[in-house]
């Protein structure tokens, strides 16, 4: 079979984003010898973690480090290039894509979109520069380390409850920052059953402190605490599923099936800014991240496969 000429082809996969599910995406391609290009940006949703957590073998990797690694272990791959740099555009062109670099055109028969979600934290004084060491969003990934300390939980929402009840066996204390808003009675009651403080003052600002934070209110004493979760609201990075037309859940995140699919055919995508139906939300988890990437490649690789294998029809 003759090689094809690769300085005319089109490649076989451009994966758009640095993170997790990039990374492992342009690994698994290239260990099947797919030409790929890895656009990494340089942006990441992680950036302001010290440390990533509940990722056995890498539990406490501060995330650069953990890329880093992963770079390395991309060059051993001749197929694989990484770009340091984002794309602009992504736009169906004949049977594949073209992904635009600031005016550079790149052709490919598919794409894999990793591009992730962007965080908005409450707008409260002192908590954006707190995100990622003292304030975080998922116990699953940064509760443990304040095992023994006073916690907080900021908000009023729905969520609150079930985020102190997970915390419950690792602080010493927890603390619902309501910050003004209503309660519904239900969810009060049970924190209120639970003996749980809740201070309903609007917060005046988090400033960092020896132990963690100092909490001020508009009125009241002040809160010392050595951690605070907080909900963000998230939305998607970059501006690809909208200009591809791509099917988003209500959660804002790109739909897709069990193997990464999306609604366009040879458009797959990985990692946070993407779920199934099944779930509620993503899960702001690298090692889940990492998972989907790898699937979503396989996937990729499995159609690109019967794109140039067809199955033989049936006599």
């Amino acid at each position: 079979m003759p090689a094809p000429d690769l300085s005319t082809s089109p490649y076989d996969a451009v994966v758009v984003g640095g993170g997790p599910a990039g990374l492992q995406a342009a690994l698994t391609l290239g260990r099947m010898h797919r030409r790929v290009v890895l656009l990494d940006s340089g942006e990441y949703r992680n950036a302001s973690a010290e440390h990533m957590h509940n990722f056995v073998t890498h539990d406490g990797t501060p995330p650069a480090e953990f890329r880093a690694a992963a770079r390395a272990e991309l060059a051993a791959y001749a197929t694989v290039t990484v770009r340091e740099t984002g794309a602009t555009a992504v736009v169906p062109d004949g049977d594949g894509f073209r992904v635009e670099l600031g005016g550079e055109p790149l052709a490919t028969r598919t794409v894999v979109l990793a591009t992730g979600m962007r965080d908005t934290l409450p707008a409260i004084p002192g908590l954006e520069p707190l995100f990622g060491t003292v304030a975080a969003v998922c116990p699953y990934c940064h509760g443990h380390e304040l095992s023994g300390k006073r916690v907080a939980v900021l908000g009023s929402g729905p969520h609150v409850a079930r985020v102190v009840f997970l915390l419950e066996r690792i602080a010493s204390h927890l603390t619902v920052l309501a910050d003004g808003g209503e309660f519904d009675p239900g969810a009060r009651a049970q924190l209120d059953d639970a003996g749980v403080a809740v201070r309903p003052e609007a917060v005046k600002e988090l400033r960092p402190s020896a132990g963690g934070a100092t909490v001020s209110f508009t009125d009241g004493p002040d809160e010392e605490v050595g951690g605070v979760f907080v909900s963000a609201e998230f939305a998607q990075r970059a501006p690809f599923a909208e200009q591809l037309g791509l099917d988003l859940l209500p959660s804002g995140a790109v739909e897709i099936d069990a193997m990464g699919r999306t609604s366009v055919p040879g458009v797959f995508a990985a990692g946070d800014m993407a779920h199934t139906s099944a779930m509620p939300m993503p899960l702001a988890s690298v090692l889940m991240a990492a998972s989907s990437g790898l699937l979503a490649a396989v996937s990729l690789d499995a159609e690109l496969l019967s794109r140039d294998h067809p199955a033989p029809t049936p006599a």
